[in-house]
């Protein structure tokens, strides 16, 4: 029964994060907000929604391990797996804003988020608002950058035209989609935990950080496809930011979020460190500014290695 809730949780996060993405575009449209800051802030906050929505849902319900798991499995998932299966799909080419601002400052986050939590193993409400402060000052830079580049990010421009009751029908349907979903998961991945008698961070890292990565998967290899190259790898580390930044920031200034598996200092921390820090090495090596297919397989390996070593240390 426990895998039929997690599925059920899944499917409702996955449909809750489209209407949330669709909706927030539109009334940003409304809003007279360019394509370009959609794309940058709006599309990754709403497709970080899920994490949040159940790392908040796990804090308040005494998982704590399933609360920081979920960030730390999504981010490894979203460049282990989703750019992985994105550039086995089409290569990627790789803008120097990469180097220059996302991939520093999503290095920065990562190291801040081992840092608060190795200190005195716990996120408290003041280290979760000094990394929802940092998001928002990294946002405000990120568009003033922005504001140099001429090119536009690919934003669906019908959803520009959508009226107002139907922006509202969709916000009400992502809201009440994320929120059942989330109850579901978080309870389905405690249960199903007991039943293979391995420990919530695993099933975290793993199950659930695979499921709600589902979002990042779908924009990326569709952006893939349709040649928005760059976008999907923005998207990717936009997300990784937001995921430390507002999931974790937010969620530890509700309540602060204690470390009560040692796996996740001892493991699960340093494979996110290590999955960011690869990314330079491979826009580097051997072909400049490109993750090519055997990169992308490379990756999706890796990625294996760390979701069979998760279970293995359970056995």
């Amino acid at each position: 029964m426990s895998l039929v809730w997690i599925i059920l949780g899944l499917m409702l996060l996955v449909i809750g994060g489209e209407f949330l993405v669709r909706s927030s575009v539109a009334l940003s449209f409304k809003l007279s907000i360019s394509k370009m800051v959609i794309g940058m802030t709006v599309v990754s906050f709403a497709t970080s929604a899920p994490e949040l929505l159940v790392s908040l849902n796990a804090a308040l319900n005494e998982s704590p391990a399933i609360a920081i798991n979920n960030v730390i499995g999504s981010n490894i998932a979203n460049i282990g797996l989703v750019l992985g299966i994105t550039a086995i799909v089409s290569s990627i080419a790789v803008d120097k804003s990469f180097y220059k601002l996302n991939w520093p400052v999503m290095m920065m986050f990562s190291i801040a988020l081992y840092y608060f939590l190795n200190n005195d193993n716990q996120l408290s409400p003041i280290e979760g608002g000094t990394l929802f402060i940092a998001l928002i000052v990294f946002l405000i830079v990120l568009i003033r950058s922005a504001k140099k580049d001429t090119s536009t990010e690919a934003i669906d421009e019908n959803l520009a035209i959508v009226s107002n009751f139907k922006i509202s029908t969709w916000l009400l349907i992502g809201a009440a989609a994320l929120y059942f979903g989330s109850e579901w998961l978080v309870e389905g991945a405690k249960d199903l935990a007991r039943t293979l008698e391995v420990s919530e961070a695993v099933i975290a890292a793993t199950v659930i950080a695979i499921g709600t990565s589902v979002p990042e998967l779908a924009a990326s290899v569709i952006a893939a496809v349709k040649k928005e190259k760059a976008l999907s790898l923005g998207n990717l580390i936009g997300s990784n930011i937001f995921n430390i930044g507002s999931v974790l920031g937010l969620t530890s200034i509700v309540k602060t979020i204690p470390v009560t598996d040692v796996s996740i200092l001892e493991h699960d921390i340093f494979w996110m460190l290590a999955f960011a820090a690869v990314l330079i090495l491979l826009i580097f090596i051997p072909k400049r500014f490109q993750i090519s297919r055997y990169k992308g397989l490379l990756l999706v390996a890796a990625y294996g290695t760390f979701i069979f070593l998760a279970f293995k240390s359970q056995a």
